[in-house]
């Protein structure tokens, strides 16, 4: 009777709480975010400019200040609201099943960094199934909450391109589709298929290979339990635990590689790159690198803004999860000094991703939100995809670069070094453990992380 009790009395704490997170967490996206129309946008490698489209019709190049890297500027709002909206977002839940070993059905003030860490991977497995180029068709259809969110006043008074664009959001002569042909049909069903199978990767349910209810499974093997905060860097191991389980045929292609102590050991993305899949053939992989660093102190050192930028500014990242202590964000890009970002404290109701043709405007985020780098904190997860070894390679030579570049007189944010980690005598972490999904010496690791602290060396 006494634990009967005792689980009435956490249903309705858990229903309380629940009611007031819902309030609490609904107003996230009225707040305003301004643009200026003179500072180029990047978002994931991708560079706009809401200029007038008369002067930016044609591409340039730009060269990113931080590295040197080329990218392209889009004169047209719609082009970066269309990619934007096209992110998969990935907020508090409500009302999903309930979380074994609890009574929780909402992960409201406590989540925000396993979703920011959904954000990270799904980014990443869009850019493995559906490609850089890919939007979501229907992206523009969404209703924005408050089109103002999307330009500044200024903008507006001195740009009539940049004000016809958000007044035709709502004009569906913009949403015109391409002349239909059966090549461009057959590709749209594949990469519509592919953009649901990810985000139904991600349900809030137990069968979800990468839903919450999975992630605090593999959290428990650190000493994390549902209702507790976790850090970015205990978030990157629980990802990779999550992949290397992950039994859809479809994943077996994919592994991710979590750096040790700031360092990313070439020998050991090979191997992951180079593994055997489950047919006992060998095959390549594609690796998505995740980097837990801190970027200072106590407070974040603007020293470093030059370097996360340049790492924004490539087409093979996949954001950066950190923000303020205790709230974690997803940064896709960048204006000026301050970052773009997607807010998970925004509480959703469930969505069912088993039934046939879910409703998907609640994975896509209609808004953009900025936040100062130096407001950061310094804890975060840096991620970026290589589908080839090449690619591997040749992202690791350019992000060398750019930390020699960024770091002058600092010592650089982390580190590329060949060969394997147990040749610098750490231990190796095993691709599976038939016991326990972590090795005593990875435990110890995220004991450390689950602190937040780092030691630069």
């Amino acid at each position: 009777m006494e634990a009967t009790g005792t689980d009435e009395v956490e249903k309705i704490k858990s229903k309380f709480m629940s009611a007031w997170h819902n309030m609490k967490y609904s107003w996230v996206l009225k707040t305003k975010t301004y643009f200026s129309r003179n500072s180029p946008v990047f978002l994931l490698g991708k560079c706009y400019h809401f200029k007038t489209e008369g002067e930016y019709r044609a591409l340039h190049s730009f060269q990113s200040s931080s590295a040197g890297v080329s990218t392209e500027i889009s004169g047209n709002v719609e082009e970066f609201r269309r990619d934007f909206i096209s992110r998969i977002w990935l907020t508090y839940r409500e009302e999903f099943p309930q979380i074994k070993g609890s009574a929780l059905t909402t992960d409201c003030g406590w989540g925000c960094t396993l979703r920011t860490g959904q954000m990270l991977l799904a980014q990443g497995l869009m850019l493995h199934f559906l490609g850089r180029a890919w939007v979501w068709p229907e992206a523009l259809e969404m209703d924005s909450c408050d089109s103002e969110s999307w330009t500044s006043s200024t903008v507006r008074k001195l740009t009539a391109s940049f004000e016809a664009s958000l007044t035709a959001e709502r004009d569906p002569k913009v949403l015109a589709r391409p002349p239909a042909s059966r090549d461009w049909d057959v590709t749209e069903r594949r990469n519509e298929l592919y953009h649901r199978k990810i985000i139904s990767w991600f349900g809030d349910s137990p069968l979800a290979a990468f839903g919450l209810h999975q992630l605090i499974e593999y959290g428990k093997k650190s000493g994390k339990m549902a209702g507790d905060w976790y850090g970015p860097a205990v978030v990157a191991h629980i990802l990779r635990k999550a992949v290397e389980e992950a039994r859809d045929p479809e994943l077996q292609g994919v592994t991710v590689y979590v750096a040790q102590d700031c360092t990313v050991y070439s020998s050991d993305v090979i191997d992951r790159q180079c593994s055997f899949v489950d047919s006992g053939k060998a095959g390549t992989k594609a690796v998505i690198i995740l980097v837990p660093v801190r970027l200072g102190g106590e407070r974040t050192n603007t020293d470093y803004l030059e370097f996360v930028k340049g790492i924004l500014s490539l087409e093979y990242c996949v954001g950066i999860i950190g923000g303020r202590p205790k709230q974690s964000y997803y940064f896709a890009g960048f204006q000026d000094d301050s970052l773009i970002y997607m807010d998970p404290h925004y509480c959703q109701s469930f969505v069912d991703v088993s039934i046939k043709d879910f409703p998907l405007e609640s994975f896509h985020c209609p808004s953009p939100k900025k936040m100062s780098f130096k407001k950061m904190d310094p804890s975060c997860t840096i991620g970026f995809y290589c589908r080839t070894v090449q690619d591997f390679e040749k992202a690791s030579e350019e992000i060398t670069k750019m930390l020699k570049s960024s770091s002058k007189e600092k010592y650089p944010l982390f580190t590329f070094v060949k060969g394997h980690s147990r040749d610098y005598d750490f231990a190796s972490s095993p691709l599976h453990e038939e016991h326990d999904l972590f090795s005593e010496d990875e435990k110890k690791r995220l004991k450390r992380f689950s602190t937040e602290e780092f030691v630069l060396l």
